[in-house]
């Protein structure tokens, strides 16, 4: 089995993925709490030297390591998720692993959804909108970070870049949408923006599985919701990528 080591394994995304993949592969995790009856790397991953152990002997790290608040202070995303996401690719570089797929954010480009259409998407307006019309937020369009979470969201797909073409590490960058424990919509908003649990395994699973010469990527992570406004297609065509469900299908 392909030996995958998750960064922020006891969160909510890393459980999740925990139950996603336990048939599918050898798992380990790091975080700074235990897991029980999981086998844990009990670290800091602010502090490279600590979480160096687990990286050993890996395949692919899934780094999900950050305070995962998209609302926190720069503070504490300038002294914690920067350092998070910079070792996680520094210590999987020097155990030699092949791939990192890091959980990016939709937040890198959250100022599009103040313009029209997508402000009155996400505020349930839906009133002369056509959802087959909607023009989508490619990866190709200027970032635009809604605040000090997707700033270093997007540093994190910078640092990326660069140890892919530096080091040859590959990297896959997947700018994931709302994911909640519930698995369903929430508010307006997430009729659009909803990633579920069953979409986010399979989204991760294909990453992990892509082919080796897939030396970088982004791609939005959000299910085949009618009212989506962010473009998949490359996820389709670079990973295989197929959301199963629709937001819409909750109402």
């Amino acid at each position: 089995m392909t030996k995958v080591l998750i960064t922020g394994a006891a969160g909510l995304i890393g459980g999740v993925l925990r139950d996603g993949f336990s048939a599918r592969y050898e798992l380990s995790g790091v975080d700074r709490r235990g897991i029980d009856g999981f086998d844990l790397h009990v670290a800091d991953s602010t502090d490279l030297e600590s979480i160096r152990p687990a990286f050993e002997g890996k395949d692919v790290v899934v780094d999900l390591a950050s305070d995962p608040d998209n609302a926190i202070a720069w503070e504490t995303a300038y002294e914690n998720n920067i350092r998070c996401t910079y070792n996680a690719l520094q210590a999987a570089r020097d155990a030699g692993l092949k791939r990192v797929v890091f959980a990016s954010s939709n937040h890198v480009t959250g100022m599009y959804e103040n313009d029209h259409p997508y402000a009155d998407i996400v505020a349930g307006r839906y009133e002369g909108i056509n959802p087959g019309d909607i023009p989508r937020i490619t990866t190709a369009m200027p970032i635009r970070p809604d605040g000090p979470y997707g700033i270093v969201k997007a540093l994190g797909e910078a640092a990326g870049r660069y140890f892919s073409d530096e080091f040859g590490l590959s990297v896959i960058c997947l700018r994931i949408g709302t994911l909640n424990r519930e698995s369903r919509p929430q508010s307006p908003r997430q009729f659009a923006t909803l990633l579920t649990h069953n979409d986010l395994v399979q989204l991760v699973d294909r990453s992990i599985r892509a082919p080796d010469d897939l030396k970088f990527g982004i791609y939005y992570g959000v299910s085949n919701n009618t009212w989506r406004f962010w473009d998949i297609s490359e996820g389709e065509s670079h990973l295989g990528y197929r959301p199963e469900d629709d937001a819409e299908s909750l109402r």
